[in-house]
């Protein structure tokens, strides 16, 4: 049976394990490590090199690279260099930087900085100082060594706009970061500058111009410098212009559009990047610019030319024509005569609007008959509390007839004392004829006189005379004084006097009417009512006038 059973059932077979099951977990550890490990190395990016002159700020394990706010890095290590000139900065760099660096890409650190031109860099006074990069604009190979900027860039790669060039003489307190104004808006700052080689020649300053602002460039755009406060007198009164405090403490430019927009417009215009902009001094200078038919005048004067120099006014009836272009000194030893040659350029342009173009000849021979009617010129001041002059043009009625005279190219104007020069011409010329008067002569004359008036009027016959006098006065006023006495009666009666003739010629007029006829009687009754009428109308006035002026009667009527 034994043996049927084990025929029936099958005989179980087992198998060892090779592997055995404590090995698991050590390999999902190792597995787990692998993939931390590849992430690890895939989220971390380059390491990077940048040197700068000093690590003021830079704290190995914390400083942080940064751009827009966003970490791109953190600084692993600083060390100096073998020179010890310079600091070389070690940088992990993220995967997300890995596209950025390339040579085009620009480090700076970011600190506190006042530099007259702006406040930058406040909010690391509590976070700490990081370093900012600038993204290259594309192109380039990749670099991993770099030489960090001590100041932060003026342009931006992200930034829209275009670089164009000034050309100035002098550079005054302009500097990098120096702002540049359209209209009181600010529309770009000054990159930087170069000096010309071996000094000769104008100081090219590098400017960028923010979008839509480098658009608004046209034939007829002028820069022209702001720094500084500028104070002048005009139709107003006292006038301060100053541009903004950033302007006033580093400096500033600013452009716009002179003459005619309309014109300018019309084509379309491109400015090159390469061919330098005019820089003006002032904002009168860069208008000035835009006069381009100019008459050269020449002038000499004796007078003061004080506080004139190149750039002054000249004028005519006060607006502004032109401008001084030399002031120079001639002593003529032989004439023994010394004075100062004024040179000037005015420009039409200013005062006449040409409907159709004037040539310089037709210009010159307008300002010769000017100068025949009697335009002259004169040396007058412009402004008193800066001591500054002009040359004013001014029409002299009566003046002597001059014949008009060229000098090389330029028409020699006639001048004449002005302003200040010309009132104390006035007063040189009055006080030289009260010096020519016998003024000691005149004193002695007049003492003379006095003393013998004193004399005459202290003598025995002048106080005889006065006395006399008195006494006439005295017997004057009582005579008056009766004579008032007896005529105030006869004033009293002269209105019933005057009354009962007026009734005695109702009387008679009624008998006339009474009694008609054509008699002698009617007749000399009628004469003699018209004398009574006129008696009493005489009577009427003597009445009145002697109410009206009782002294009459001694002194007579006035006529």
């Amino acid at each position: 049976m034994s043996q049927d059973n084990q025929q029936k059932y099958p005989q179980a077979l087992s198998r060892r394990i090779r592997f055995p099951l404590v090995w698991v977990i050590p390999i999902l550890v190792a597995l787990l490590a692998l993939y931390l490990g590849w992430k690890a190395i895939l989220n971390n990016g380059p390491e990077i090199t940048v040197s700068f002159e000093t690590a003021d700020g830079i704290i190995s394990g914390q400083t942080q690279v940064k751009n827009k706010s966003v970490v791109l890095g953190t600084v692993q290590n600083v060390s100096l260099t073998k020179d010890m000139r310079r600091v070389n900065v070690r940088i992990a760099m993220t995967s997300k930087a890995r596209s950025i660096l390339t040579k085009n890409a620009r480090f700076w650190v970011v600190r506190p900085r006042f530099n007259g031109t702006n406040i930058s860099g406040l909010e690391t006074l509590f976070s700490g100082a990081y370093i900012a990069v600038d993204p290259s604009k594309g192109g380039g190979g990749k670099q991993r060594y770099f030489v960090g900027l001590e100041t932060p860039p003026g342009l931006r790669s992200d930034q829209p706009g275009n670089v164009y060039k000034l050309a100035t003489e002098n550079l005054g307190s302009l500097g990098p970061g120096a702002p540049i104004f359209y209209r009181d808006t600010i529309a770009g700052e000054v990159l930087d500058y170069m000096m010309p080689p071996k000094g000769v020649g104008p100081i090219i300053l590098n400017i960028f111009l923010k979008e839509p602002y480098n658009h608004f460039l046209h034939p007829n755009t002028r820069f022209w410098n702001v720094s500084g406060i500028k104070i002048g007198f005009g139709p107003g009164g006292m006038n301060i212009e100053l541009q903004s405090i950033q302007a006033l403490m580093s400096g500033g430019i600013a452009f716009g559009t002179v003459g005619d927009l309309k014109n300018s417009s019309k084509t379309e215009y491109t400015p090159s990047s390469e061919v330098p902009f005019a820089l003006y001094k002032d904002k009168d200078t860069a208008e000035d610019s835009f006069y381009r038919e100019t008459v050269p005048l020449v002038t000499y004067v004796v007078s003061s030319v004080k506080g004139l120099g190149e750039g002054s006014k000249v004028t005519l009836f006060g607006l502004q024509i032109g401008t001084v272009r030399q002031v120079s000194l001639l002593i003529d030893r032989k004439a023994s005569k010394t004075q100062a040659r004024i040179e000037m350029e005015i420009q039409p342009e200013r005062v006449f609007s040409f409907h159709k173009k004037y040539d310089v000849a037709t210009l010159t021979s307008i300002t010769k008959a000017l100068v025949a009617n009697g335009l002259r010129a004169s040396v007058t001041s412009d402004n008193m509390i800066m001591g500054t002059s002009l040359v004013a043009l001014n029409f002299v009625k009566n003046s002597p007839y001059s014949v008009p005279q060229m000098e090389n190219n330029a028409i020699l104007i006639p001048s004449q004392p002005g302003g200040m020069d010309n009132i104390m011409a006035s007063f040189s010329t009055v006080a030289s004829r009260i010096a020519a008067m016998p003024l000691d002569q005149i004193g002695d004359n007049l003492n003379n006189l006095l003393t013998h008036t004193d004399h005459q009027l202290n003598s025995p016959d002048m106080k005889k005379s006065l006395k006399a006098l008195r006494a006439s006065m005295e017997n004057l006023s009582q005579l008056t004084r009766k004579t008032n006495a007896g005529v105030s009666p006869l004033l009293k009666q002269l209105p019933e006097m005057s009354r009962q003739l007026d009734n005695t010629l109702k009387n008679a007029n009624v008998l006339l009417a009474s009694y008609g006829g054509d008699t002698d009687f009617h007749r000399d009754l009628q004469d003699m009512i018209v004398q009574l009428s006129q008696a009493a109308r005489s009577l009427r006035f003597l009445s009145d006038f002697m109410t009206q002026h009782p002294s009459a009667i001694i002194t007579g009527r006035k006529p």
